[in-house]
């Protein structure tokens, strides 16, 4: 290859388009994205193909094994299983992907503006260890005890639920990364670029969007695909303890919840739910493993 040749690729390289190429060649990421895409469009389609009501209860036909009729069996009432599927991932990957963004949001401004204004430092991360330092599960059951009956009647059984659900997992899930983003700014705002454009008067609003923002997009996009792995495995949790959402609105937790009682006769009714929990949350980590290594200029050879 010609010195010209290399030259005009260089010339032509984006930021973009180096994350691409350094993305691609993690096989794990890559396997990662197309099964998480996959489930995406399952869900999302699938109910629209395989338009079987999932509430629709048929006792002449529960407990059924895998057949043409019903590929994946039904429940206790006759209720198709896959049609339960495909609805529950919808509630169960909305549920990650809104409570990921409540804890980004949260997680990033604190700890941007703990890293960079050092008179509030103390006072955020003090306030950041006090919820460490809560025991979540207990916490999140308490909550959901005191507020789902007044959610319930102000929003709907099911709509007040997921707003509680979405709520609570959000605002105790933001720690980690506002620790992460903190000690990157730390390190940031010492950097020559920052004290340059501190030293021509740049107002510290511009500084933190043009200049420290987009150098903490590593951590952030990791902790964003390693919140909604959270918030999926937390509200499957909390539907597998009968506190989620009700029983004729399926979530992968709720349908691991109630084929735990028939495990030993029907154990394909937790093989299901299971499964899907599992390769959901393995596949966003696989793709936040490569968005870290992509994401990171030093990784890239930049």
């Amino acid at each position: 290859m010609s010195d010209a040749t290399i030259q005009a690729e260089a010339k032509n390289r984006s930021l973009w388009g180096d994350v691409w190429v350094q993305f691609k060649s993690h096989k794990g990421a890559m396997v990662g994205t197309f099964v998480f895409v996959f489930i995406l469009l399952a869900v999302a389609i699938g109910p629209y193909l395989w338009n079987l009501d999932p509430t629709f209860a048929n006792i002449r036909e529960r407990n059924q094994g895998m057949s043409w009729a019903h590929p994946f069996g039904t429940d206790q009432l006759g209720r198709d299983t896959l049609a339960q599927l495909l609805q529950g991932g919808r509630v169960s990957i909305a549920v990650g992907v809104t409570a990921m963004l409540i804890s980004l949001i949260v997680g990033t401004a604190i700890g941007v503006l703990a890293g960079f204004f050092k008179r509030i430092d103390g006072l955020l991360m003090r306030t950041t260890d006090l919820f460490l330092a809560l025991p979540l599960l207990p916490l999140l059951l308490v909550i959901i005890m005191l507020f789902r009956d007044t959610l319930r009647k102000a929003f709907g059984p099911e709509t007040g639920i997921f707003i509680l659900i979405v709520f609570i997992i959000g605002i105790t899930s933001w720690m980690q990364t506002a620790r992460i983003v903190r000690g990157d700014v730390l390190a940031l705002k010492e950097r020559e670029f920052v004290l340059a454009a501190r030293s021509i008067g740049t107002p510290s609003l511009r500084l933190i969007l043009r200049h420290i923002l987009p150098n903490v997009l590593s951590p952030i996009m990791v902790s964003a695909t390693l919140g909604i792995a959270n918030a999926i495995i937390t509200e499957s949790a909390l539907s597998f303890l009968g506190l989620g959402f009700p029983s004729d609105f399926p979530t992968w937790g709720r349908l691991l919840y109630d084929g735990a009682q028939y495990i030993d006769n029907y154990p394909s009714r937790v093989v299901w739910p299971g499964l899907a929990i599992t390769l959901t949350v393995i596949s966003v980590n696989f793709i936040g493993d490569g968005l870290r290594d992509a994401l990171d200029p030093r990784i890239r050879g930049r």
